[in-house]
């Protein structure tokens, strides 16, 4: 039985996770893949991160296929704390159009708009403030805060700026760190790309490149780290967003890095990239996945390759 009534109705799921062949289902979207190990699968309830629309005074999710948004007031797969002010969200007086993306903080709510009116009026200030949101942003603007969000990753906290990326689920973001810390184990210098708040650099002691958050500000994107520096380090940890890394990877098959472990939201650029490293020299010795986007089509794969 559903236990979700939106599904088929709106957007966000593509599978029914609740249904006896749910795993069977989304496993056929990787079916060509060979995996060295059963997928990780995240259970439903644990989403601590949602991407909200909103229209003409209604917030929700858009319809599959559509721009109709269908109102929600809660979602089987979220954490309670989002579930919980829902209703009180979809009652605030949106104005214009764009999207509301929620986050649940180590120490509270976080809210960051982003809509084609660049205002908000003072009712929608008065209203949201009483919400209990540890921030809340209208087109960077603050709107409301109490004080700065944070994020931990293993021991390290961080503050957790504006609509930042984050892994949806902790659940699926510590089985990824454990892996990782797995097979970079042994590597006496470690470089994170992409590294984001820090989700793998604290953990591993590593040098962080990106163009925002820890580590060096970088845009690898138009300035990768060539192979003459990737030479420094034993052990390369890569997780791009959902573009790839095509540059970057270009530049790793140039260096004689003897291990890269690459993180991938997206199994097309993940192929793309591969396939440029495993010419070079690279052979891919393991390749996991994890079900941390519970009822969608998409999947999150950690490859290791050594040359």
């Amino acid at each position: 039985m559903k236990t979700c009534p939106l599904f088929s109705v709106c957007g966000g799921c593509k599978y029914d996770f609740s249904a006896p062949d749910y795993r069977a289902k989304k496993r056929g979207e990787i079916k060509h893949w060979e995996l060295t190990a059963e997928p990780f699968w995240t259970e439903p309830g644990c989403r601590r991160r949602v991407d909200l629309c909103f229209a003409d005074g209604v917030l929700g999710f858009f319809q599959r296929g559509t721009k109709n948004i269908v109102p929600v007031q809660k979602c089987p797969l979220l954490v309670d704390e989002i579930n919980k002010i829902l209703p009180d969200l979809a009652g605030l007086p949106w104005s214009g159009a764009g999207s509301a993306l929620v986050t649940l903080c180590d120490n509270g709510l976080d809210m960051a708009i982003t809509s084609n009116v660049p205002y908000f009026s003072k009712e929608f200030k008065e209203s949201v403030a009483k919400m209990g949101f540890w921030r809340v942003t209208w087109n960077d603007v603050v709107v409301s805060q109490v004080g700065r969000p944070k994020i931990t990753f293993e021991n390290q906290t961080v503050d957790y700026p504006s609509g930042a990326f984050l892994q949806p689920t902790r659940e699926s973001e510590n089985a990824i760190r454990k892996f990782v810390m797995e097979k970079a184990s042994g590597a006496k210098r470690v470089v994170d790309l992409f590294c984001g708040l820090g989700n793998f650099t604290y953990a591993l002691g590593a040098d962080g490149f990106d163009i925002a958050g820890t580590g060096i500000k970088r845009d690898l994107f138009k300035k990768p780290l060539p192979a003459k520096t990737l030479n420094n380090y034993d052990c390369v940890v890569m997780d791009p967003p959902r573009v790839g890394a095509l540059e970057q990877s270009r530049e790793i098959a140039k260096s004689n890095v003897p291990r890269l472990i690459y993180v991938s939201c997206n199994p097309n650029t993940f192929k793309r990239d591969a396939d440029v490293l495993i010419k070079s020299g690279y052979k891919m010795t393991e390749l996991r996945a994890f079900d941390q986007f519970v009822g969608s089509e998409h999947w999150e794969f950690v490859a290791v390759f050594e040359k």
